[in-house]
């Protein structure tokens, strides 16, 4: 039996892996672990090759006292937000992430620099908003980084029917006006509940709130799960549009 921690990891990183974006090619190792709670394959190695994810729960889980990474409460704390975030310096953080990854950086960490500090969280939030460089593409390619930076990041959806595979859920949306991003009226979204059958989630319910990732329902969250992520990426957008804002005021300065 895998433990609550690789679990919850193994259903947030299910869908970016089945479309190509992070981690080894373990897509059908990470469903079954997310589906059973069991697993045959090496959930460690399977993380740690997820360039993306495992250097915030390895740093995360350092400065938590927590002896391992995949520990459900830093899971908890990486993808949704938790109590434990309150414990965190997040200026400390951002600087023990910036001196891991900094022997090895590339393209794909190019904008963590001590530039992007005062942005700097534990969660799966700072790294779409900060690290990812979509952000950046908005005045560009508005359309295309929007709706990547909407699937990217873990969001929440309040359930209101089933349609075969699929749920009808009521969601808050990315918008984009130019200058900052928000989150536009709540309205309805299907998203992917099962596949062949089986799913992270059963049997969802009218009313609950589900976490949601790419095209995929995650698991069901609590009313204090949804809070935390909800102020989690309220306040990562706050801090992105301070950087965009003083981005566009240098633009327009030039």
């Amino acid at each position: 039996m895998a433990t609550p921690g690789a679990v919850l990891f193994a259903r947030y990183a299910y869908a970016p892996n089945e479309l190509g974006y992070c981690g080894p090619a373990e897509t059908r190792a990470l469903f079954e672990l997310g589906v059973t709670g069991h697993s045959d394959v090496d959930i460690v190695s399977i993380a740690r090759r997820f360039s993306g994810a495992w250097p915030y729960a390895a740093v995360l889980a350092e400065l938590a006292g927590v002896g391992d990474p995949l520990d459900e409460s830093v899971m908890r704390a990486y993808w949704t937000g938790s109590a434990l975030l309150d414990r965190i310096d997040n200026a400390d953080f951002g600087s023990k992430l910036l001196e891991l990854i900094a022997p090895h950086a590339g393209h794909y960490w190019g904008h963590l620099t001590p530039d992007l500090l005062p942005e700097a969280a534990p969660t799966h939030g700072f790294h779409v908003f900060g690290v990812y460089p979509w952000t950046r593409l908005l005045a560009e390619i508005p359309e295309h980084a929007l709706h990547v930076l909407d699937n990217c990041r873990v969001r929440w959806g309040e359930v209101l029917g089933i349609d075969g595979e699929q749920v009808l859920v009521l969601s808050q949306r990315l918008t984009w006006d130019g200058v900052a991003l928000g989150f536009a009226s709540p309205a309805e979204e299907r998203v992917r509940l099962a596949v062949g059958g089986r799913a992270f989630v059963p049997d969802p319910h009218p009313g609950d709130v589900l976490a949601l990732h790419w095209d995929s329902v995650c698991e069901r969250l609590t009313s204090e799960q949804t809070g935390y992520l909800r102020r989690t990426t309220s306040e990562q957008l706050r801090l992105t549009n301070l950087r965009l804002a003083r981005d566009l005021a240098l633009e327009r300065a030039t």
